[in-house]
């Protein structure tokens, strides 16, 4: 049963036969109740269904990350989002049902500021990895300001771990804390953002660590 909000003219919450009313950011709508599925879900639908949820589990834990870190790519929709449709197309290798991440597509930032210099990492002192690159401030709207997207993923416990106020660009190394990963293989991103967080440098893959 529907509940006139504003009047007769006004819009309604709830549902009056076949159409639902309710309201979004103060904007009034309307629309059909949908008719329940009959059909039976299509293999590609299937196949689409399998890759949405290993993207999905591996953004979980990145979602705030995501927010800043691909609204530059954000048209009409969350960084997150834009960061899935992303890792969707370009991230999951293998045939359906055996389908996995190909963590060397993926990007946890993405954005038209260099990237720095050779960007590596490695398994350093108990518990961190420590992620290098070449300081290139200068070259396009790079800056020595900029600060690093460390982000370590461990697909074993599905969590991460991820800064994206690193030390800055001129910095060219970063102990990164993972102690919660100690002794698992993990994979590892480097990106930049800029002090206002306004510009952003696509994300490079930078390997998979066994973490000491």
């Amino acid at each position: 049963m529907g509940t006139i909000q504003k009047g007769i003219l006004g819009g309604f919450s709830g549902k009056v036969g076949n159409v639902v009313g309710g309201s979004w950011k103060g904007i009034d709508y309307m629309r059909s109740k949908g008719n329940r599925r009959t059909t039976t879900t299509s293999q590609r639908q299937k196949e689409q269904q399998v890759k949405f949820g290993i993207i999905a589990r591996f953004q979980q834990p990145l979602s705030n990350l995501f927010a800043i870190s691909f609204k530059s790519f954000a048209v009409k929709m969350t960084g997150t989002n834009s960061a899935m449709s992303y890792n969707l197309r370009n991230g999951i290798t293998g045939v359906y049902p055996a389908y996995a991440i190909d963590y060397s597509n993926i990007l946890v930032s993405r954005g038209d500021m260099p990237n720095a210099g050779s960007p590596a990492a490695a398994a350093g002192a108990a518990g961190i990895v420590t992620f290098s690159w070449l300081n290139n401030a200068g070259s396009g709207k790079a800056k020595d300001s900029d600060k690093a997207i460390m982000v370590v993923y461990c697909e074993e416990l599905q969590q991460s771990i991820f800064t994206a106020a690193g030390p800055d660009r001129s910095a060219g190394t970063a102990g990164f804390d993972v102690s919660a990963f100690s002794g698992k293989q993990v994979q590892t991103w480097l990106g930049f953002i800029s002090e206002n967080e306004r510009e952003v440098a696509t994300s490079v893959f930078t390997g998979a660590i066994n973490v000491v």
